[in-house]
């Protein structure tokens, strides 16, 4: 019984991830389509690498056309990616993409699943992604999925070959066939089985493609016609798909919503082979399941359904929810339950919100809130109880008559309530390529539910339903109108370094700047500095006010950086108050496309010490996609100054500049960077430096970028000990003012570098060779050119991730490009 229970809390939870903090009835048409979907029997899983690989058109056929539940599982979350739309990097790029899915999925209507895989960046084939990767834990991971959704067919958009183009898209298909062995095996990963049983899928697919000149399809693989047109879209489901991948903003992925059929290809894999249809073989509805009546009880209630009034068919919908509970396969039961609960939920017209003014919360505190509900049925819903987390109403109350009902009512956060965080940031990772989860049940999740909602219990008909409000956060704003977002609970207090990097020396004292966040009055506070387990200097007697943000300065003596003997440090701030430590910091992404997403990090930055000469006073920089170079270079004692069109083209201007930084694909974000083309050129001609970091072929702005001819390719170097060999030795770049060694390359992550120049005009000399194991030498990791009386450095090396996370070697060749010029 224990198994049952946990096995229905735990998949209805997995069903409907991706949590509303409103409950609200859907459109006719949707829940007309849900009314088809509760009569299809089978579920397909599409498996791939990253957020973006999912085919979009192909979901939207599957659960528009089709009638199937759709899941999509992206091994990672897309952490290791670029950021078009800001500087986050890491964990919270993969934050942000995680919920660009899931925006993309409300459109196409798919599920979304994960695993805890990590993505680390590009990878050349599976041999390389296996060293990151375990290959067991994340098939486990897939296998959890697996048993929990219960797909009969799964498609791979990748091949395990280096069709597939990327290391993570082969692991991905490797995996899946692994999975889909061992989800039907008892043996395999049995600590599972407290929750779910084994399953077998039907069949593994291939999704064949044609991706620029590569083309893995072929007319004897089984096809699929896709893209019609459908009515109550408004739209064919190619055009819904641009819509659903265009969310993938921070990727850059806009895509042209295309009208029109067109055909999509197959290829067997494994299980049963597919002859006429992907779900050949596969009970298609009830009747198919040895399941009697319920077809018909659905089939009527699709004809009578009336569009402009869906609470007529309440009287239906209850008497086949009725029926569904009588079913013995339990698992079926328990996601048609789900579902039809939910249709008639809509049908009713229902909606619910727990709403207060205030965006953060803490535990312990009390907080005004209102619970709205309204109904449009004509057959009337009974709120019968409200159970506000801490107290229970029973009120046996009517909602009727489209007339809104709102109660007040004070609720405290219980003292045990943790900071809101996405699961699978909540620990630190448990290595560079995969999460640490505190419960595996949580596997596979998108997100998890709230843990604060308000429970009403309804009654429709003779049928009473459960309803979980969330404590939400709802406000007025003057551009979108009502937002309504989940209530963030965040400690009584948090700190954060305001600089990601310190230079420090054993001379001078250092000014050292918090943030310093307090939820509630703080008396008498204590900061420490530490660097591992010794303290380095302490600062007591902080007072802050309830509800306010301080930035405060604290001065470490130059005496005690002095006993510091290592170049590279983690400095951490730790803040004490009342018994209380607080040793994190609050991190808030807000775009307008996603809600506001909150995590916390420790509190901590890099301490850089050593050998490190910069000659470069001011710099100029033009921003590309974005990255943290900028405030790098602020600590390092530069004036930087963010250039506009008026600044770049104004000569005089620039001549005072010892150097102008490109940021990352500068071309590719920075449209009018072509009209500056000429003014750039001049200003190194007349003995400027400019430094322009990576690009990408994809959408350039100019072609001609750089004072002579090169040429981009997608070559790189994604290993990031790659050994680095440096072909003039006695290149100025190379010995000033910092004597570079093979030391200096020493510590990076993630990559050397991506899109090297694979051709260039001889007046080009390239500085490196390096390359991945078992490749061929790659020379296009930094060309110097004279150009006029100036120098042009074209890098595509990983400096936006290499300063930032305080590798000290990267900075000491960095600051010889920018003083190239003196």
């Amino acid at each position: 019984m224990f198994k049952r229970i946990i096995l229905i809390i735990i998949l209805f939870f997995f069903m409907y991830s991706g949590w509303a903090q409103q409950i609200r009835p859907a459109k006719s048409a949707e829940i007309y389509r849900e009314l088809k979907t509760l009569k299809h029997i089978p579920k397909v899983l599409y498996l791939a690498a990253h957020p973006d690989d999912e085919n979009t058109g192909l979901l939207s056929w599957l659960i528009n056309d089709q009638n199937v539940e759709t899941g999509y599982l992206s091994l990672t979350r897309g952490d290791g990616g670029q950021n078009l739309l800001g500087t986050e990097q890491g964990a919270a790029l993969g934050l942000i993409r995680t919920h660009e899915l899931l925006e993309a999925r409300k459109l196409d209507g798919a599920q979304q699943f994960f695993t805890r895989a990590i993505d680390f960046g590009f990878s050349k084939n599976t041999e390389d992604t296996f060293k990151q990767w375990d290959a067991d834990s994340i098939t486990a991971d897939v296998v959890w999925v697996i048993r929990k959704f219960r797909p009969d067919v799964i498609i791979c958009r990748f091949p395990p070959t280096a069709a597939a183009g990327h290391g993570q898209h082969a692991a991905s298909a490797v995996v899946a066939e692994k999975a889909f062995k061992a989800a039907a095996d008892k043996n395999m990963f049995p600590n599972q089985l407290k929750y779910v049983d084994v399953w077998q899928p039907k069949r593994l697919l291939w999704n064949t493609f044609r991706f620029g000149s590569t083309n893995t399809t072929s007319e004897n693989q089984l096809k699929v016609t896709v893209g019609q047109y459908d009515a109550q879209l408004g739209m064919g489901y190619g055009e819904l798909a641009g819509l659903s991948r265009s969310l993938h903003k921070s990727q850059g992925a806009g895509t042209q919503s295309v009208a029109g059929v067109r055909t999509e290809y197959f290829s067997h894999v494994l299980g049963v082979p597919a002859k006429e249809s992907l779900f050949d073989k596969v009970p298609l509805n009830w009747s198919e399941k040895g399941i009697d009546n319920i077809d018909e009880l659905i089939d009527i209630i699709l004809l009578s359904f009336d569009y402009n009034h869906p609470d007529k068919s309440l009287h239906g919908l209850l008497m086949l929810r009725k029926r569904i509970a009588e079913i013995q396969d339990v698992n079926l039961k328990r996601d048609k339950l789900a579902a039809i609960d939910h249709i008639i939920l809509s049908c009713s017209g229902f909606m619910g919100e727990v709403v207060t003014n205030q965006a953060e919360a803490i535990a312990e505190n009390s907080y005004n809130f209102s619970l709205n509900v309204v109904s449009r049925s004509s057959s009337p819903v009974i709120l019968e109880q409200v159970n506000w987390i801490n107290q229970t109403d029973v009120l046996n109350r009517r909602i009727s008559g489209d007339s809104l009902i709102t109660i007040q009512r004070k609720i405290q956060i219980p003292i045990n309530t943790v900071s809101t965080a996405p699961y699978w940031l909540e620990k630190p990772a448990k290595d560079a390529a995969t999460f640490s989860v505190n419960n595996d049940t949580l596997i596979g999740l998108a997100e998890t539910e709230s843990a604060l909602n308000v429970s009403l219990l309804l009654k429709i008909g003779a049928e009473k339903f459960n309803v979980k409000l969330p404590l939400s956060y709802k406000k007025l704003d003057p551009v979108k109108g009502d937002v309504v977002e989940q209530l963030r609970i965040v400690p009584a207090m948090d700190l954060s370094f305001v600089e990601p990097v310190y230079f420090a020396s054993d001379k001078e004292d250092l000014k050292i700047t918090l943030r310093l966040k307090a939820n509630k009055y703080i008396n008498y506070g204590k900061v420490s500095f530490k660097i591992g387990n010794v303290v380095i200097a302490n600062f007591t007697g902080i007072n802050l006010q309830e509800n306010t943000i301080t930035i405060k300065d604290f001065v470490i003596p130059a005496s005690e950086l002095a006993k510091i003997k290592t170049n590279q440090n983690k400095l951490e701030a730790v803040f004490s108050s009342e018994n209380s430590e607080f040793t994190q910091g609050q991190v808030l992404i807000q775009y307008p496309h996603l809600p506001s997403l909150q995590y916390f990090v420790p509190a901590s930055t890099w301490l850089l010490k050593g050998n490190v000469k910069i000659l470069a006073k001011k710099v100029g920089y033009i921003e590309g996609a974005g990255d943290l170079i900028p405030e790098f270079l602020r600590q390092a004692g530069l004036q930087v100054d963010v250039l506009n069109k008026a600044d770049i083209l104004n000569p005089a201007k620039l001549a005072t500049y010892d150097a102008i930084i490109t940021g990352v694909r500068v071309i590719n974000t920075e449209k009018r960077i072509k009209n500056w083309q000429n003014a750039l050129k001049g200003y190194v001609e007349n003995g400027g430096t400019i430094v322009m970091q990576y690009n990408t072929t994809q959408d350039m702005a100019l072609q001609d970028f750089a004072v002579y001819p090169l040429n981009i390719s997608n070559k790189r170097v994604t290993e990031e000990n790659a050994t680095v060999k440096f072909l003039n030795p006695n290149h100025k770049l190379l010995n000033y003012p910092n004597k570079i060694t093979a030391e200096d390359f020493n510590g990076w992550i993630q990559e050397r570098g991506a899109y090297f120049p694979d051709k260039w005009d001889d007046k080009y000399e390239p500085l490196f060779e390096m390359n991945d194991a078992g490749e061929e030498p790659l020379k296009g990791s930094t060309l110097y050119a004279k150009y006029g009386k100036g120098n042009f450095i074209y890098t595509p090396l990983a400096f936006f991730r290499q300063l930032p996370a305080g590798n000290i070697g990267a900075a000491r060749l960095f600051f010889n490009f920018i003083s190239a010029g003196k």
